[in-house]
C-alpha cells in the first residue's frame, strides 16, 4: 500500500489478529471495492503466519481448481497431493484440512466472485466443506472480494449457502484523511487536502501521485492524461461492478452537474422514477452517492427532503472535470484543461472540504466537540454548514466551512451571520457555540479571545504530526 513501508490498517489488523489467536476455526469475509488494499492488507497479515494465498482469475473453474491445488501441495510440501484428480473444491480443501488438522493455518481466497462467476455450485461445495470438516479444524479461512455487490449478495446475503457459516466479515474502507500525508511526506497541508479531493482515501490512487512532483504536475500527468491510470478508472470500475452502466453514468452525470434532487435527477436522465431509486440504491450501497438530510430532520421529513451528492471523491472529480473534457483530453490537452479549470475546481473544493469537516473523525480531532449528531442543515434560503448536536447534554456547535483567506473582517460578519441562522435551527434551551473553520483565518486569536471558536489549515497542520 506505500511505495516503502505499510500504512495504518492498524484497527483491521487488529480485527484480524484477534480472529487468529481464537484458536477456533474461522471463517471471515473481507470485502471492498477494486485499488482499496485488501490484498496488501491480508498478505500483511499472514506474512508471518503460516499461510497459502491464492487469488482466483478469470480462467475456467478447473484451471484455478488446478492452481489452488498446486498452491495447497506445495504448502504442504506433498507432490503427491498435487497429483491427485480432486473434482470439486470441497473434496480439496477437506483433504487438505485433514493434513493440517490440529494446526493454525490461513488460507486465503481472493476474488471469490471469479470462481462462484464460473462455477456457481462453489458456494454449496464450499458450505459442504466448511459444515463438514473445515469448522472441526482450527484452519482460518478467509474470502476477499472486490465486486462489493457479489460480495453482499451471493456471500453474505440471507439466501447465500454460506450464510451463518461466516464468524466475522470487515468491509474496508479508505484510509483516514490524517494518514494521506505519509503517501506525500512532503506536501503542504493544502495539497492534502486538494489531493484528498481528486482521489480520496484509496491507498492505490494516492500511490499513483509522485511525492517528489508538485500538485498540478500530478494532476495533470496522473489524471487527466490519456493513458493514465486514472484517466480511465472510473469507466472500468463501473463496468466491473455494474450490470448497466450507461444508466449509472447518466445519473453520476447529473449530479455531477448539481442536479440533488430526486426529481431533478429523473427529469435529467429521462429514466423512470423506480429505475432511478434503484440504481441510486446501488451506488449509495457502493459509497459512490450519498443522500442527506437536515441534521435536525425528523423521519417524516427525512423522506422528502434528501439531496443526492456523489460521496467519492475520485468519482466526483473525474465526472466534472475528466468526462466533460474527453475530447480535450483525448487530443492531449491536459495541460491547456487543468489551467482552464482552476477557478472551477477552487469552487469545487468548498464542498469538498465542507465534506472533509464532516468525517466524524475529522471534526472531533479537530473542534474537541463529543457529538451524538453531526450533519449541515438547511431550510427555505437558509443553510448552516455542519451542526454537530449532544442531546445528551442539549449542547449544539454551530460550523460554518469555507475554502478561502478570509481576513478577520470577513470571518466576523459569516459568524455573526452565523448566529443569526442557529436561532432558526429551534434548539430552544439547548448551549449553543459558534465556529468557523478555513484554508486562513486573519485575526484568529482575537476571535478565540472574543469567544468565537475557529480554526484553519494551521490547526491541520498540528494533528498531521499527531497521526
Amino acid at each position: 500500500m506505500s511505495r516503502q513501508r505499510f500504512i495504518d490498517r492498524k484497527r483491521e489488523l487488529e480485527f484480524l489478529e484477534r480472529a487468529y489467536k481464537s484458536g477456533r476455526a474461522e471463517f471471515l469475509v473481507i470485502y471492498g471495492r477494486r485499488r482499496i488494499g485488501k490484498t496488501e492488507l491480508l498478505l500483511h497479515f499472514a506474512r508471518d503466519k503460516p499461510h497459502v494465498y491464492f487469488l482466483a482469475t478469470e480462467r475456467p473453474y478447473r484451471d484455478n481448481l488446478r492452481e489452488l491445488q498446486r498452491l495447497l501441495a506445495g504448502f504442504l510440501e506433498d507432490e503427491l497431493f498435487g497429483k491427485v484428480a480432486f473434482e470439486e473444491i470441497d473434496e480439496l480443501l477437506m483433504a487438505f484440512a485433514e493434513r493440517i488438522e490440529g494446526k493454525r493455518v490461513v488460507l486465503i481466497i481472493d476474488e471469490f466472485p471469479l470462481l462462484v462467476e464460473h462455477h456457481r455450485p462453489v458456494l454449496s461445495l464450499l458450505q459442504k466443506a466448511w459444515d463438514l470438516k473445515l469448522s472441526r479444524t482450527k484452519i482460518m479461512l478467509i474470502l476477499c472480494g472486490s465486486s462489493v455487490s457479489a460480495m453482499e449478495s451471493e456471500v453474505l446475503a440471507y439466501k447465500s449457502p454460506l450464510y451463518g457459516r461466516r464468524t466475522g466479515q470487515w468491509q474496508l474502507t479508505k484510509i483516514p484523511f490524517f494518514h494521506i500525508g505519509e503517501f506525500l511526506p512532503d506536501y503542504t497541508i493544502e495539497n492534502l487536502v486538494k489531493t484528498w479531493g481528486i482521489v480520496g482515501g484509496i491507498p492505490a490512487y494516492l500511490l499513483q501521485f509522485d511525492p517528489k512532483k508538485g500538485f498540478d504536475e500530478n494532476v495533470v500527468e496522473n489524471v487527466l492524461s490519456k493513458g493514465a491510470f486514472l484517466y480511465e478508472e472510473a469507466e472500468f470500475l463501473l463496468r466491473e461492478e455494474l450490470r448497466e452502466p450507461a444508466n449509472y453514468f447518466a445519473i453520476l452525470q447529473a449530479i455531477a452537474s448539481g442536479r440533488s434532487k430526486f426529481g431533478e435527477i429523473v427529469s435529467s436522465t429521462g429514466l423512470d422514477k423506480s429505475l432511478v431509486s434503484k440504481y441510486l440504491s446501488v451506488l449509495q450501497r457502493l459509497r459512490i452517492v450519498e443522500r442527506g438530510v437536515p441534521v435536525t430532520a425528523t423521519i417524516k421529513e427525512a423522506r422528502k427532503r434528501g439531496l443526492y451528492s456523489i460521496s467519492d471523491n475520485y468519482f466526483a472529480f473525474w465526472f466534472r472535470y475528466v468526462l466533460p473534457n474527453k475530447g480535450y483530453l483525448e487530443a492531449g490537452l491536459a495541460e491547456e484543461v487543468w489551467e482552464r479549470s482552476k477557478d472551477d475546481f477552487n469552487t469545487y473544493m468548498g464542498s469538498v472540504f465542507e465534506k472533509l469537516i464532516g468525517n466524524h473523525e475529522v471534526f472531533l480531532r479537530l473542534t474537541g466537540f463529543r457529538f451524538t449528531k453531526l450533519g449541515r442543515w438547511w431550510h427555505r434560503g437558509d443553510e448552516i454548514d455542519l451542526v454537530a448536536l449532544n442531546e445528551r447534554e442539549k449542547k449544539a456547535l454551530f460550523v460554518e466551512v469555507k475554502w478561502k483567506e478570509l481576513s478577520e473582517r470577513e470571518a466576523r460578519g459569516i459568524l455573526k451571520d452565523l448566529e443569526r441562522k442557529s436561532e432558526l435551527v429551534g434548539l430552544e434551551g439547548w448551549e449553543e457555540d459558534h465556529g468557523m473553520i478555513a484554508k486562513k483565518i486573519g485575526g484568529k486569536d482575537e476571535l478565540r479571545e472574543e469567544g468565537w471558536l475557529v480554526w484553519d489549515l494551521e490547526d491541520f497542520g498540528e494533528l498531521r504530526s499527531l497521526s
